[in-house]
């Protein structure tokens, strides 16, 4: 037998994860089977064994890898002190933009998500379970934090809120931009569109609630 390499090991299961993107797309994550990505990838269900314990796993890492360049970038910019957040967080929500617009693999894998990922309690569950989804919402609430101690945000502002109208507003875009990516072109328009919510954080941010 020839012993496989490092090398031929990652080419494995990068092979898999563009198979199983391809057959996510065309029948949707429940309707999957790991068989069907074993034959698209043109190898046996034992390869796919060899790199994840289940279907929950191998869209796991799918999701991961399209996730990986904004989570990189996040990680740069949380890694240092922050000059200018409302600026850095600006960065973050254009480079999402960029990946789900620019890129046709991250297109796929975000339309996967999106609105090939029926809601069954697998997959709930594993949406729930995203502890890299948590972190990284945790760094966004670091630059809020962080635009609040230079002064561009009031003390009150609920910082919680304000990362959850950012986040909110990035994916519902997305998601339905996704619906017809041809009614309009996002990533010529993304800079504005950012912009006025950003606008209306800073000039209109949310309280927190005095208790009575």
């Amino acid at each position: 037998m020839v012993r496989k390499t490092k090398e031929d090991t990652q080419q494995t299961y990068e092979a898999l994860l563009n198979a199983a993107e391809y057959v996510f797309c065309e029948k949707g994550v429940a309707n999957t089977t790991l068989n069907d990505v074993a034959c698209a990838a043109g190898m046996t269900r034992g390869a796919i064994y060899w790199h994840f314990k289940d279907k929950k796993e191998l869209f796991h890492a799918l999701c991961d890898r399209a996730f990986l360049p904004i989570e990189i970038l996040l990680n740069e910019i949380t890694s240092s002190s922050i000059d200018d957040p409302l600026a850095a967080i600006r960065q973050l929500n254009l480079h999402f933009i960029a990946q789900v617009t620019a890129n046709t693999r991250q297109t796929k894998v975000f339309d996967i998500i999106f609105h090939r990922c029926e809601k069954t309690a697998e997959m709930q569950s594993f949406i729930q379970e995203r502890e890299s989804r948590n972190e990284c919402m945790d760094k966004i609430g670091d630059i809020f934090r962080a635009a609040v101690v230079k002064g561009v945000l009031p003390p009150d502002t609920d910082i919680q809120i304000a990362v959850q109208i950012n986040h909110a507003f990035l994916i519902g875009l997305v998601h339905e931009w996704l619906i017809d990516p041809s009614a309009y072109d996002l990533a010529a328009h993304a800079e504005v569109m950012i912009d006025a919510v950003l606008f209306g954080l800073v000039n209109k941010p949310p309280r927190k609630k005095i208790s009575s």
